[in-house]
């Protein structure tokens, strides 16, 4: 088996690939709905729109909950921390993801346009809520967290929910809203007959494409020239035990750029999130869904990658005492738990891959308006 340093390693790559994978599945989701009152007038436009999502959005939520696991089994100190710290704004966004299922369920129950305008609006919310506070919360891994280990490894969060909510974070979490409704937006257009919605879903796709790229570029502007940054001072022990407090930590602007000067690989990663949404705009351009689709898959996996790249090996670093810091090497479970998820991880991860991609197969093809309106089994 391997090392403890090599665990770590496969276990942070692997957090990476969760995330990343829970943006290209439910991250289209989260676009659709944001998008449905806009892009669909009708009942029958915004039924059409509805099932493009409708047979794949309960399984697309398994990669979220993957993530929470393996942070939970691989990462504790994040966990506590930031399931603690954070904890009001991830009751907003559990909140507005419940709207999803009731809304998919109770918006066609009765016939009443303004019963189904407001479901409308009920999932528009639950698509739009989650990918704001999603990247807000990012703004703030990356800026810091207001937390503190004391002696005995407890942990005090010293934040507010409204603190949450900076310049900075306020970007991120728009660039994760472009980001995610460019992908619901290439999903539609991939989805749905050729027509108005189809349109529509064109010309917001086109716009989502061009402030992905224009917020992915400021915030790394906001990166190089502001005063966010942790570095490590001193040696790291990659096999020792877990503790936080072991490690040196401290406050350097501009820090998230040195594993690009260290590592020149890792500026494949940025590359990918502009060129992507570059090619996504140049795919909705032309009418070549699946070259939009494309784009807009590795658009998300380039910006998601640029973050974890960019703070690597900081996993949580604490902006009110950086020694509370968190890191690869300093909060991870034992070798023995990393060892024995990796052997899960190898078994049940090809199933679940295996499960999406016959279900992404048999599920493939263009709803109609007639066939939403019609078929008894759509929402």
């Amino acid at each position: 088996m391997f090392d403890y340093e090599v665990l770590r390693l496969i276990w942070w790559a692997l957090l990476g690939v969760l995330l990343i994978g829970f943006a290209l599945t439910d991250g289209y989701d989260l676009g659709v709905a944001a998008l449905l009152p806009w892009v669909a007038k009708s009942d029958a436009e915004r039924r059409m729109v509805i099932n493009t999502v409708g047979p794949t959005w309960e399984g697309n939520q398994v990669w979220f909950i993957l993530g929470g696991g393996a942070i939970f089994a691989a990462w504790p100190f994040v966990y506590a921390v930031s399931f603690s710290g954070f904890y009001l704004a991830m009751f907003v966004v559990l909140a507005a993801l419940i709207l999803r299922p009731v809304g998919f369920k109770y918006r066609s129950k009765k016939p009443d346009p303004a019963w189904r305008t407001r479901w409308d609006y009920a999932l528009f919310i639950g698509g739009f809520v989650p990918a704001l506070v999603f990247g807000v919360a990012v703004g703030n891994v990356l800026a810091g967290a207001p937390f503190r280990l004391d002696g005995d490894l407890r942990a005090f969060y010293e934040g507010s929910f409204l603190a949450l909510f900076s310049p900075f974070t306020l970007l991120c979490g728009l660039l994760s809203v472009a980001m995610l409704v460019l992908h619901g937006a290439a999903w539609i257009t991939m989805k749905v007959e050729h027509g108005p919605v189809y349109d529509r879903a064109r010309r917001f796709g086109s716009l989502a494409s061009l402030l992905s790229v224009l917020l992915f570029a400021a915030g790394g502007a906001y990166v190089a020239l502001g005063d966010l940054g942790y570095r490590i001072v001193g040696a790291v022990d990659p096999l020792a035990a877990s503790n936080p407090l072991r490690t040196t930590t401290e406050a350097a602007g501009g820090s998230w750029l040195a594993n690009y000067s260290a590592y020149p690989w890792m500026l494949a990663a940025p590359a990918l999130g502009f060129l992507g949404a570059l090619l996504a705009l140049v795919g909705i351009r032309r009418g070549s869904e699946a070259m939009s689709f494309t784009g807009s898959s590795a658009s998300a996996a380039g910006i998601i990658a640029t973050v974890g790249l960019s703070m690597f090996p900081f996993i949580l670093p604490s902006s009110i005492d950086p020694h509370s810091s968190l890191t690869v090497w300093n909060a991870s479970s034992s070798a023995k738990t990393l060892g024995i998820m990796v052997i899960v991880t190898v078994i049940f991860l090809p199933i679940v891959l295996g499960y999406t991609a016959w279900a992404f197969k048999v599920m493939f093809g263009r709803v109609t308006t007639q066939e939403a309106t019609t078929n008894p089994d759509f929402y």
